[in-house]
């Protein structure tokens, strides 16, 4: 081997070492509060049903409304592409992929609803609805019905309702262990957040109960809802939000926006609560910043138009919904809530149609990268680019609107070299 050439310089090895020495705390710092993606699947949609009306086909029966209601507004795929505006290009895949999602996996997330979708109860209703949900939550994992992801949405850390969301949380995991353990897709939600401190209160709780029941410290993560100003700004003038996610001391899985509580604390009237309202937008994108590079993932609420009653008020609702998920999709917020059935076929629509009218461009873009040249694109796409295209297929991949062999045709890529180069582990799933 050619030896290699000494060229010139000016600073002595000792500078070097003592500017690492220098920045150690520093490096320490940034690879504990920004670890990056954490190379799982996330789901594209969250359904939040009220604990009292869980059954144990719960998921089933969402799946075959959404198909009915398929079959009653929009039965072929050239009629459903019409109602959403999909070009002719997309209407069959789309809605073969819609209708076998809705067959299969009609819930990527189940969240049984202990607060606003549940309200106050006598402690005797509710720690029974506690028991009982923890009971068919692990039967459906006994199973094999349970949806990706599932868990409970507890009552908020305020004084008034805290003794009683702790007491539900308890009963809960305490039920999950009592017939075989915590499911891997357990998650937990907080609901009203303002401070920190509750935060860190969840923390603790997480903690002593991993104590009590032999659990490995961490084993139980949480989602982080902002519905309240105080989560974005809080009385100091500062963003809150990053505090929050510090405070969980890598506990926080999620932030959730929540539509509907955040805009009424804003004052916007019952009319114009949505997704896409100016209020709406400053939150997420706070969230958004906060959430960057930390391994939390964002979540974008919900509308609450349902698609129901006559074909003509059911369209008006899918095209309404249709839109709004693609708007979030194109914000980088990936995932939503569904608070109805009929909301299903409409989320996967977009969905699939999103990863799917972007497959040919970004798989030409990034194969042109692995081959280091700008080929027939036309664009000279940096590291960062091709980890944000392969981050698009490989989430196009997990939802199921990508096939592997289909991505690894046009990039020449296998499934392993796409998460590497979207910065996730190998064994992604």
């Amino acid at each position: 081997m050619k030896p290699r050439e000494t060229v010139p310089t000016s600073l002595p090895g000792a500078v070097r070492a003592s500017i690492a020495d220098s920045l150690a705390a520093v490096d320490a710092e940034l690879a504990r509060r920004y670890p990056g993606d954490p190379g799982t699947r996330q789901p594209v949609h969250t359904v939040y049903v009220p604990a009292d009306l869980l059954t144990a086909t719960t998921v089933r029966d969402w799946g075959d409304q959404a198909l009915a209601a398929l079959d009653q507004h929009a039965p072929d795929a050239d009629s459903f592409a019409a109602v959403l505006g999909l070009p002719d290009d997309l209407a069959e895949p789309v809605h073969a992929r819609v209708r076998a999602k809705l067959e299969r996996e009609p819930v990527e997330d189940l969240r049984i609803d202990f607060e606003d979708g549940y309200g106050p109860r006598p402690d005797a209703e509710e720690d029974a609805a506690a028991a009982r949900a923890a009971s068919l939550l692990a039967a459906a994992c006994a199973e094999g019905t349970v949806p990706p992801y599932a868990g409970i949405r507890m009552k908020c850390m305020e004084a008034a309702v805290r003794d009683r969301g702790i007491r539900t949380l308890d009963i809960f995991l305490t039920g999950l262990m009592a017939a075989g353990g915590l499911p891997d897709g357990l998650v937990l939600t907080l609901p009203k957040v303002t401070y920190a401190e509750q935060v860190t209160a969840m923390v603790r709780l997480c903690e002593e109960f991993e104590k009590a029941r032999g659990l490995a410290p961490g084993r139980i993560g949480f989602e982080i809802q902002i519905e309240t100003t105080q989560a974005i700004l809080g009385s100091d003038g500062r963003a809150t939000v990053a505090r929050m996610i510090d405070a969980a001391e890598g506990r926080a899985t999620g932030l959730h926006y929540g539509t509907f509580d955040y805009s009424a604390s804003c004052g916007v009237g019952a009319a114009h609560q949505s997704m896409d309202h100016p209020v709406a937008d400053h939150a997420k994108a706070v969230m958004q910043v906060a959430a960057a590079g930390t391994g939390v993932r964002l979540s974008d609420g919900s509308t609450n138009v349902l698609p129901v009653g006559p074909t003509e008020r059911v369209h008006d609702a899918w095209r309404l919904h249709h839109r709004l998920v693609r708007r979030s999709l194109a914000r980088a917020y990936y995932q939503g809530w569904d608070m109805h059935p009929g909301h299903l076929p409409t989320r996967y629509a977009a969905v699939y149609a999103f990863y799917r009218e972007g497959l040919e461009a970004a798989a030409e873009r990034l194969a042109a990268y692995a081959a280091r040249t700008a080929g027939g694109t036309g664009i000279a796409d940096e590291p960062a680019t091709a980890k944000a295209l392969s981050g698009h297929l490989v989430r196009g991949l997990d939802c199921g609107a990508l096939d592997g062999a289909e991505v690894e045709r046009l990039t020449g890529l296998g499934r392993a070299e796409l998460d590497a180069l979207a910065g996730r582990a190998p064994a992604a799933s």
